[in-house]
């Protein structure tokens, strides 16, 4: 354990790796702070630059994109009152009246530290959980990870988007494609149509680029014109930057409680920061002793939205290390990363690349201190990003996209793909469809059909899945979690129609 953890350590604080950890965290902080370029679409345009790494240096500059990403947000929704990133929607609630009130150095100051604080708490509660419940997954069946999947198909549908119906259908969508190309089992090639540009398949990364970034970049096109009403920026801003340290940790209870919310909701697959940054702000709101002040420019409301979408970085590197399955999209990314450099991803990841692994935590604690650094040394630089006309970043970004996707096997049958995709993509997106379950759908697909068959192989009997225990619960689990569902839906419903009433 101990030759892992140094070994890990030694390609983690090598000179080239810390550098490319800079310019990643740099990178990512950028790209956050310019309104409607997602944590997501930074983390893609960084994997084909990894390609030519090692494999923990190039997790290690995908990391510090991602850690840097959660922060970034920070800077447009406390100063233009425009969230950087979705993650960073409920920070605005706090942040923007903060810093028209006259205090934006504060504004900032608070988020940033709130940021690092919230990051550290995942990372230990990553390094505490992760290998525990490796060992035990070690030991699960084809059975059991057939219905671990189906579980967490089920929480990306139920979490993401406001439809059950949409959720469901775009992860069914996902499963679908999945199943164009070679047989996972077998090799044979199925749903090609005789056509030589699928029978390779859909390759992941073509998928994540296509639907993530090329659906953005054509969103970003059509509002290109409308006019968005922007705050001014102060000239002068002011860092009291050890004084909003001491006032952060004068604040333990919400610090820890919306770490503890990211750190659970980073760990459900599909939920992630978006959801993170909302529900912590929530509970903080409701556990405040002054929740009229909430909305008004209160600290307390910036440290939760901040803490909380901050520590699903360690929370959404859970269930990736230890069972196999990408918490959300970035951690789908950053799987991906790995099985290109021909690491299988899974249970067994922790028992056989160990220093890989505590190379991965030790690269998420040198990625927030380098947060912390870049953003008290360089905030005022980064204010002058949200002033890029799109007119230019937008074309920027799609060649870098196109670069990628043609990077990882040359050949040029995967743009044709790539624009495809992107159009379905945007298409789901003007629809109200959520992107995440298609996604998590390609990617976790071919493990589920792998896991059907290979369980059907060993015994035929259908029934085994259920009598299982731990097969059975996450069955259970997964039925739960669409009744939960459809009844906070009809709530909703009822309540709308309610008031609707009330109005007439």
């Amino acid at each position: 354990m101990l030759d892992a953890f140094f070994q890990g350590a030694h390609q983690v604080f090598a000179f080239d790796t810390l550098i490319y950890m800079l310019i990643g965290s740099v990178a990512g902080i950028v790209a956050a702070a310019i309104p409607g370029f997602t944590v997501t679409m930074a983390i893609i345009l960084t994997l084909p630059l990894t390609f030519a790494m090692e494999p923990l240096q190039g997790i290690s500059v995908m990391l510090s994109v991602y850690v840097g990403g959660y922060t970034g947000g920070l800077i447009s929704a406390a100063l233009l009152g425009i969230p950087g990133t979705p993650s960073s929607v409920a920070t605005t609630f706090d942040a923007f009246p903060m810093a028209r009130n006259g205090e934006p150095g504060r504004a900032l100051s608070l988020g940033v530290w709130a940021s690092f604080f919230g990051t550290i708490i995942s990372t230990l509660v990553l390094i505490v959980a992760a290998p525990p419940l490796a060992v035990v997954a070690v030991r699960l069946g084809p059975w059991e990870y057939f219905s671990l999947i189906v579980f967490a198909l089920t929480i990306v549908a139920s979490l993401v988007g406001n439809s059950l119906i949409r959720g469901l259908i775009a992860g069914v969508i996902g499963l679908g494609l999945a199943t164009i190309g070679p047989d996972p089992m077998m090799g044979r090639p199925r749903l090609t149509f005789d056509m030589d540009l699928l029978a390779p398949g859909l390759p992941f990364l073509v998928v994540l680029i296509g639907i993530f970034a090329i659906s953005q970049l054509l969103g970003e096109v059509e509002m290109h014109g409308k006019k968005v009403n922007h705050a001014l920026i102060p000239k002068s801003i002011d860092f009291k930057t050890w004084q909003v340290m001491r006032e952060v940790l004068m604040r333990p209870v919400n610090l820890i409680r919306s770490s503890m919310v990211g750190v659970v909701i980073g760990a459900l697959p599909g939920a992630g920061g978006s959801i993170a940054n909302l529900l912590a702000y929530d509970q903080a709101k409701r556990s405040s002793k002054t929740p009229e002040k909430f909305g008004q420019g209160i600290a307390d409301g910036v440290v939760a939205s901040e803490a909380g979408n901050s520590a699903t970085a360690g929370g959404g590197l859970i269930p990736l290390i230890s069972l196999g399955i990408p918490g959300s999209a970035v951690d789908a990314i950053l799987m991906a990363s790995l099985m290109v450099h021909g690491i299988s991803v899974g249970p067994r990841l922790i028992l056989d690349h160990a220093d890989l692994v505590y190379g991965m935590f030790i690269a998420l604690t040198v990625a927030s201190f380098m947060m912390l650094v870049v953003c008290v040394a360089s905030m005022r630089l980064f204010l002058r990003v949200t002033d890029i006309p799109k007119q230019f970043i937008v074309p920027t970004v799609m060649i870098c996209c196109v670069i990628g996707a043609f990077a990882l096997n040359n050949r040029m049958g995967d743009l044709y793909l790539l624009g495809a995709i992107g159009l379905v993509g945007y298409i789901l997106k003007c629809l109200d469809y959520p992107l995440a379950p298609l996604v998590l759908g390609v990617i976790l697909g071919p493990i589920a059909e792998t896991n059907l068959r290979r369980a059907l192989m060993s015994d035929g009997d259908w029934t085994v899945f259920f009598t299982r225990p731990i097969s059975a619960l996450f069955l259970a689990a997964a039925v739960l979690s669409v009744i939960f569902s459809i009844r906070s839906i009809w709530k909703a419903y009822k309540k709308d129609n309610g008031q609707k009433g009330a109005v007439v």
